[in-house]
């Protein structure tokens, strides 16, 4: 699973470089990314927050419960499930203008970048029904056991993402404006985009098959059990909904930046990548065990076994931390260098790249809590209490409008989403606050909260000496000697491989038990 996880990370960035260089970081970029980023929102708003943490849990019951292994109740899910994304797309693509104005505003100043966006929107939709489809196929894989199918798909997808890019930097002009995109580019980006996630649901066909499930539609949904499952689902339509109007408001306000200063790459879309690079060391990490321990921890629940649920959420924190702590700390070190490095090519340039090193900064140590928060809501779940998880997205949606509000008032464009990106960041830290104290009375009053505290002290003092001197070292690094181009490239090496070096020493000075659990360093 992180094996595949790393590679479909790793094709992703690859993926988004060639992206950056297409279409910069300015304000054309985000008509692409703001359209992009719809499909995915209205995906979780219709359904695919119940899929992931509501319906897994029922599929792994109704397997373990229902005479038949619960192959009626899958066929009758995933019927549900195609159904409602169906009627959603159809009606998501009638709506595009209405849904892009709560993004953009459609004034006289802004009309081509407003109409551009509406017009990717279109080719883009469609996308919602192809996210269901992987979601729901993935979901009846990993209640079988089998998870691996659903880490490596998306490679696929990257690599239709890749030719995509590729053709259009290679055989058209790269255009400076809204205004200088041709109708021949956008139909390749809109069309390539939805096709590649197409291809990466349909590869999951053959892998559902041949673990025996064939679909068979059934619509005879009364008094099969969905019922239970959507009344459960409706505290998670509640807490996307709040998740949802954070994204939006951030959003909003991020693309307001990139209309004051349409070529600077201060917004939108800067916010967005260097989001996607501080998530990757969570999404290797966090997310691949999670999906392979949310089954388990059902089981445990389901069996009142809660010393196994504790033990597992504990042992996942701890793990995770030896790679998410020192990483947070790297992003702090080296947000700049990281920037100008991936998206300095094309389109983008140093200048335009420095704001989204900036921003990857301040996201920084928000990366501890927000992998920790992650976690810890699985446990939640594996109780099937969706109204708790409801009750954190209140403090985190509140926190974070609250501070990105006040960064869009009284900052000036050029560091407005910075600001933004710190505000994420805090966030989560007062997520995890209200969830671990939520949590820790669910578990009757323990959490394993002294052991937790005890490894994740050692790992911040392991990071921030080894940060600090890694910092040091790049800066000290003798740039001038190479090419302006190589420059980041020398920097980073240099900061990056002392403090891999400096962090893995310290832990292993401080018995940092953990440590063993990473390849190479047991």
């Amino acid at each position: 699973m992180a094996a595949g996880t790393v590679v479909s990370r790793a094709t992703g960035l690859i993926r988004q470089i060639l992206q950056a260089g297409a279409l910069g970081t300015g304000l054309l970029a985000t008509t692409y990314n703001n359209a992009n980023v719809v499909p995915t929102s209205l995906y979780f708003l219709f359904i695919g927050g119940a899929l992931n943490s509501v319906l897994v849990p029922q599929l792994v019951r109704a397997r373990t419960e229902h005479p038949d292994g619960g192959l009626a109740f899958e066929q009758r899910l995933v019927t549900l499930v195609l159904s409602v994304l169906g009627i959603g797309t159809l009606l998501a693509v009638w709506a595009a203008p209405q849904i892009i104005s709560v993004y953009q505003t459609d004034s006289p100043e802004n009309h081509a970048a407003f109409e551009l966006t509406v017009v990717f929107a279109r080719f883009l939709l469609p996308q919602i029904f192809f996210y269901g489809l992987f979601s729901i196929l993935g979901q009846v894989l990993n209640a079988r056991g089998r998870f691996g199918a659903m880490m490596w798909t998306p490679v696929l997808n990257n690599v239709v993402l890749i030719a995509m890019f590729g053709v259009y930097v290679g055989m058209m002009t790269i255009p400076d404006r809204v205004e200088d995109i041709t109708p021949t580019q956008v139909t390749l980006l809109g069309l390539g985009t939805t096709l590649a996630l197409a291809v990466q649901a349909l590869a999951l066909i053959p892998c559902v098959r041949a673990v025996g499930f064939r679909f068979r539609p059934r619509f005879d949904w009364r008094g099969t059990g969905l019922r239970k499952s959507v009344a459960a689902a409706r505290w998670t339509l509640l807490f996307v909904l709040v998740n949802l109007l954070a994204t939006t408001v951030v959003t909003h306000y991020a693309t307001a930046a990139d209309r004051a200063l349409p070529h600077d790459g201060v917004g939108f879309t800067a916010y967005t990548y260097a989001q996607t690079i501080w998530m990757l060391p969570q999404s290797i990490v966090t997310v691949t065990l999670v999906t392979a321990l949310l089954p388990r921890m059902t089981r445990a629940v389901a069996e009142h076994r809660l010393d196994d649920l504790r033990g597992d959420l504990s042992r996942a924190l701890r793990v995770s931390g030896v790679v998410i702590v020192p990483a947070a700390f790297f992003f702090l070190a080296f947000g700049p260098q990281i920037a100008q490095l991936l998206f300095a090519h094309g389109a983008a340039d140093a200048a335009s790249t420095r704001p989204l090193g900036h921003m990857l900064q301040a996201f920084g140590l928000g990366l501890m809590p927000f992998s920790a928060q992650y976690l810890l809501l699985r446990g939640f779940y594996a109780f099937e209490d969706t109204r708790t998880p409801f009750r954190v997205a209140l403090w985190v949606s509140a926190v974070n409008i609250g501070r990105a509000t006040a960064c869009h008032l009284l900052l000036p464009a050029r560091w407005a989403v910075t600001g933004m990106a710190a505000a994420y960041a805090v966030s989560y830290a007062v997520g995890l606050l209200v969830t671990a104290l939520m949590l820790r009375r669910r578990l009757h009053g323990r959490l394993d909260g002294r052991r937790l505290c005890r490894t994740y002290g050692k790992l911040t003092a392991s990071a921030v000496p080894a940060g600090t001197l890694g910092w040091l070292a790049g800066r000290a690094c003798p740039t001038g000697l190479v090419a302006a181009g190589w420059a980041p490239a020398l920097s980073l090496a240099a900061g990056g491989v002392t403090m891999v070096f400096l962090f893995v020493l310290l832990a292993k000075a401080f018995e940092i038990g953990e440590l063993r659990s990473l390849p190479g360093l047991r």
